[in-house]
């Protein structure tokens, strides 16, 4: 149940391994992530074969993440107090699931180019990744 402020952590019913729907943590950790001034949008990834032999591939690109988005950083002022949008992207997992070698390369370049990055299990770890920069 979430808490009187709106946090949704610490509650383990949002834990993916205890939900039976990843779209409802998705979800949850959209409405989390808005909050830090954060905005991710689900990407899927993948290929369509049609009947006719005609293939469509979609998202942003193979072995990247479910959520895509950006979070909003104040600067310092010594940076001219400027906000700017850092490139987020972070990777649902369930339970011991594991990331592709292709996830793990796309998070690894996101961190390099000073996005933030990272797999998450539950809507504790995605405010945890946006709030401290993962």
């Amino acid at each position: 149940m979430p808490h009187a402020s709106g946090d949704l952590s610490g509650d383990p019913a949002l834990c993916l391994t205890n939900m039976a729907s990843e779209t409802t943590l998705l979800n949850r950790i959209r409405q989390a992530a808005s909050r830090l001034s954060a905005r991710v949008f689900r990407n899927n990834v993948g290929v369509a074969k049609y009947p006719s032999g005609h293939t469509v591939v979609y998202g942003l690109h193979p072995g990247s993440s479910d959520l895509i988005g950006w979070t909003t950083i104040e600067v310092t002022p010594s940076m001219v107090g400027r906000r700017v949008a850092v490139f987020t992207s972070l990777e649902l997992k369930q339970g011991s699931g594991r990331t592709t070698p292709e996830q793990d390369a796309w998070l690894r370049a996101v961190r390099e180019a000073g996005g933030i990055a990272a797999v998450v299990r539950s809507v504790e770890d995605a405010e945890s990744a946006i709030t401290h920069g993962v």
